[in-house]
């Protein structure tokens, strides 16, 4: 049991049966009146953030999030398919559960599959990963003094914007929590 006066960024809890994260808190004591904890709380489940309000003496039990570092293997239709490594057991989510996370992601690189009592809720993408460039405009010279970028499409098939001077063909680091260029490698 976690008390809300002990709440950190980050922790989990189960509240009313739904699984929260403390996404932000803040201990406010007030000239009058009891003390209180104001959060921003994210459903990660749902996705859902909310705001509320806790005594300080008030208890929580603390969920446990189960964090699976597994291969990505392949797609098939609406279906994505996941292997454990270490015991080579196959897990088949659906495109509702992986959402956006594997925009980014090519076959066999792994990720970190997040399940709640056993039940998948979402998957975690390397936070950098180096892709080809498939497709983009030529750059044009003398336009590099502005810092301007261009949209270019990857080897996953998610358009990125580039800087000018990178042509089809370079491989490129890409940071998969912003989608944003990095560098190239």
């Amino acid at each position: 049991m976690v008390s809300a006066g002990d709440f950190r960024n980050g922790l989990t809890i189960e509240i009313e049966g739904n699984v929260f994260q403390i996404m932000e808190f803040q201990h406010v004591k007030p000239g009058k009146g009891a003390a209180f904890v104001r959060t921003k709380i994210k459903n990660i489940i749902s996705g859902g953030v909310v705001e509320r309000t806790f005594r300080p003496t008030e208890k929580f039990p603390q969920a446990r999030i189960d964090r699976v570092d597994m291969q990505y293997l392949y797609a098939d239709g609406d279906l994505f398919h996941f292997m454990n490594v270490e015991n080579y057991d196959q897990v088949a989510l659906n495109g509702d559960t992986i959402g956006d996370a594997l925009k980014f992601v090519k076959e066999n690189e792994m990720c970190k599959v997040c399940s709640y009592n056993g039940n998948v809720f979402s998957v975690e993408p390397p936070l950098f990963v180096e892709l080809e460039i498939t497709d983009t405009e030529p750059g044009f010279k003398g336009d590099t003094a502005t810092g301007a970028t261009k949209p270019a499409i990857v080897e996953t098939g998610a358009s990125v914007q580039v800087p000018l001077f990178v042509s089809q063909g370079d491989k490129i680091k890409i940071d998969t929590r912003t989608g944003e260029y990095l560098s190239r490698v």
